[in-house]
């Protein structure tokens, strides 16, 4: 069982930064597919960033250009670099570590985003 425990969350001001992190125990990169989700007060969970194994990446529309998601392999973390914080990204942060090959779905508990001046 791989466990994930997010970090790195807290209150900002509009236009402000923070650097999300994602630790995992073990290897979550071979043949996987890990992204950054959210979800705010009344919505459904929303896939805000993704990254495999080898690298690729993608976004939310929401946030492309603002927001980025980047791996290190020896430590067995992923990123997420969120600027230009606007209220709307106000949510709970949760990191998904997925792989159908391998057979695997893990969730972290979450650590909670708040834009507000």
């Amino acid at each position: 069982q791989v466990q994930l425990v997010e970090s790195g969350g807290g209150l900002v001001q509009p236009g402000g930064s923070l650097r999300l992190s994602c630790a995992a125990s073990g290897s979550i990169f071979r043949r996987s597919f890990v992204g950054w989700y959210r979800q705010a007060p009344g919505k459904q969970r929303e896939l805000v960033a993704a990254i495999t194994s080898g690298g690729s990446t993608d976004y939310a529309d929401s946030v492309k250009g603002r927001f980025t998601i980047s791996g290190d392999i020896a430590k067995n973390t992923v990123y997420l670099q969120m600027n230009s914080l606007k209220p709307e990204d106000t949510a709970v942060y949760y990191c998904n570590s997925y792989s159908d090959s391998l057979g695997y779905d893990y969730w972290g508990q979450g650590t909670q985003v708040t834009v507000s001046s």
